[in-house]
């Protein structure tokens, strides 16, 4: 009961904190859960951003999940992800309330505009940290340049370039001397 207990106080203290989505946590999350805690490694993190990125639902909650699910099954999953958003769901119902009445002042438009340059920073390490353990070698740079070259200049849906960048790597693992090939 003691780590269920930790679990939600952990991800909702993250939950609080955090602005600007599931990349913007992954620093944070990085931080508490493979540098600190020691409770998942930066591989299954990057696995689960991975995974969390193509399933649906918000990346974020789907992240908690996985690491509430590892930590303590089911139960786990499902602490984890309350902790995460109950604090942001009272946040949120407090602005939405009262939003359109502080909008227009110039306190409020500043400090949103500095939530969206933090935000930005955050999702740049995001993508930093990302890259450095996706990107390993000349074919998955060759992925990532088609499939970002496909996002951009096409209007192919994400999922589809997800499944055939996921058929794309196993095969490429498959073909002798790649690593993974002799696993299987």
């Amino acid at each position: 009961m003691n780590e269920l207990w930790q679990l939600f106080t952990i991800f909702a203290q993250i939950g609080a904190v955090t602005f600007g989505g599931g990349y913007a946590m992954l620093p944070i999350l990085t931080r508490e859960f493979v540098d600190r805690r020691h409770w998942v490694t930066d591989s299954e993190l990057t696995d689960y951003f991975a995974i969390g990125q193509c399933t649906p639902g918000i990346i974020a909650v789907n992240v908690a999940t996985f690491i509430g699910n590892k930590r303590k099954g089911l139960v786990g999953g499902i602490v984890a992800t309350l902790g995460l958003v109950s604090i942001p769901i009272v946040i949120i119902t407090i602005i939405a309330a009262f939003l359109s009445n502080f909008a227009e002042y110039a306190l409020v438009k500043n400090a949103f505009a500095g939530i969206r340059v933090c935000v930005c920073v955050l999702i740049i390490n995001a993508i930093l940290r990302l890259w450095k353990k996706s990107i390993l070698d000349a074919p998955t740079l060759i992925i990532f340049l088609v499939v970002f070259a496909l996002s951009v200049f096409s209007s192919l849906s994400p999922i589809l370039l997800v499944v055939a960048a996921a058929a794309v790597g196993i095969l490429l693992r498959q073909l002798p001397g790649r690593k993974g090939g002799e696993e299987t």
